[in-house]
């Protein structure tokens, strides 16, 4: 590869915090190989653009923002445009075509070839198209960019997916579950706490599922202790966990391991038995309804978040007033409620009883608007609690007013604290009195040591 020096390289990525996990590794490749990292793509020679896949709203996303971006090649410095991740995978036969503003497709098992891919099209000038099969699992010895605030990080755990559930194309995009080595796991964390973060989350599309294709069994609570040992980290989080996979040992570990956030991810997607059956998911209604009893009994403190898709195809009014009562009795601290999208190549696609677009919708307000008033009240209680909340800097309203989370916030998807007194660093983790809040956020003031 000619010499990157002064060469400068824009990345976006979308979707998942597993996808920007990917995105980071190219950025440390590409700082290894020289390029300089802008975040004005007009000032960008490469820009690369990570794409979603998932849903019907991911996809047009990733589409609008490469062709929103193309126009640099004529308004900016950009000669070389990069599509990687999950849209080049699932396409990859139509994108070229399509796409001619692309000079390379990447497939999501082949971005931490992106240096030679991209010495390959300096030469030929040729539109490349390199996507092969969805098998490949980064180690720990790939250089890695925190793009994150410095004092949180992804660590991704695993790779692709297992479950196939009816609606899904993640198998297909990103291959059969593959955990990563533990030991590698430990070596990647280390570096990120020696190089400031404060809080590991970890990820993969079900975490439960870790260590089985290793040693044929969940190895998630083992993982846990190994990381809570390490110096200088205060806060694990863990999001994704299929219900079916929450052990006991790990329910344990959330009482006895103070690192542990006492927050866990479950997406369920549904409550009714028919819906749950045609999603070909591995959990019941009775089982859901025990876990989350049984989740609220042991760790009385702790915080639950879950999605839920409406409109599956099949979806009764009984279906999604039993999801609804649902919704309300489990009182759930936070909640994502999806559309139903239909993916060409699952087998719900090709389910009947179809639900249509504005039915859908309906569902969605509704469900949505029960979970406010569920979040409101949740809130509410918080008010007079004192909680630990890292500083994540200034309020975007105003500069008087310093913001962050709690151990009961995930980053990006759930609320903010606003903190009405006191100063402090961003990435400090300082003590905070709650003092009022709304549906989704809280505000504090900081109590002095």
């Amino acid at each position: 590869m000619e010499n990157m020096e002064n060469k400068k390289v824009s990345m976006i990525s979308l979707g998942c915090p597993k996808n920007l996990v990917d995105a980071e590794v190219m950025l440390g490749i590409l700082v290894q190989k020289g390029y300089e990292i802008t975040m004005d793509e007009k000032d960008a020679d490469l820009i690369i653009v990570n794409t979603c896949a998932f849903i019907k709203e991911a996809r047009e996303e990733s589409v609008d923002t490469v062709l929103d971006l193309a126009d640099r090649k004529s308004d900016g410095r950009c000669k070389t445009l990069v599509m990687t991740g999950c849209m080049s995978q699932r396409y990859k036969a139509e994108m070229a075509n399509e796409l001619p503003e692309v000079d390379i497709f990447i497939g999501t098992g082949d971005y931490p070839r992106i240096a030679e891919i991209l010495d390959e099209h300096d030469s030929s000038k040729l539109q490349i198209c390199d996507v092969g099969e969805p098998d490949y699992i980064y180690d720990e010895n790939l250089p890695r960019l925190n793009s994150s605030p410095g004092w949180y990080a992804y660590l991704k755990i695993g790779e692709g997916c297992s479950n196939c559930c009816s609606y899904c194309v993640i198998p297909s995009l990103r291959g059969r579950y593959r955990s990563r080595p533990l030991e590698a796991l430990l070596e990647e964390a280390k570096r990120l706490v020696h190089g400031g973060v404060k809080e590991l989350i970890l990820v993969s599309q079900d975490i439960t599922c870790y260590g089985f294709d290793l040693e044929g069994k969940s190895m998630l609570a083992e993982l846990v202790r190994r990381l809570a040992l390490i110096d200088g980290l205060k806060w694990i989080r863990l999001l994704y966990a299929y219900p079916d996979g929450i052990t006991d040992e790990l329910i344990q570990l959330f009482k006895v391991e103070p690192k542990l956030c006492k927050y866990l991810d479950i997406p369920i997607q549904h409550i009714s038995d028919n819906v749950l059956k045609r999603m070909n998911r591995k959990s019941s209604e009775g089982q859901i309804r025990l876990l989350v009893e049984k989740l609220r009994h042991e760790i009385p403190d702790i915080t639950l978040r879950t999605s839920l898709i409406v409109g599956f195809p099949g979806e009764t009014v009984d279906d999604f007033l039993s999801l609804t009562r649902f919704v309300e009795k489990a009182q759930f601290d936070r909640l994502g409620v999806f559309c139903y999208s239909k993916e060409d190549g699952t087998p719900a696609a090709e389910m009947l009883d179809q639900i249509s677009e504005r039915v859908k919708r309906e569902r969605h307000r509704k469900l949505m608007r029960t979970q406010a008033r569920v979040s409101f009240r949740r809130n509410r209680a918080m008010v007079g609690r004192i909680e630990e909340v890292i500083v994540e800097g200034y309020s975007e309203e105003t500069d008087l007013l310093l913001k962050g989370r709690t151990s009961r916030q995930a980053p990006d998807i759930d609320g903010q604290v606003y903190i009405t007194s006191g100063n402090a660093n961003t990435g400090e983790i300082v003590r905070c009195r709650i003092t009022d809040s709304s549906d989704y956020d809280l505000v504090a003031e900081m109590l002095e040591e």
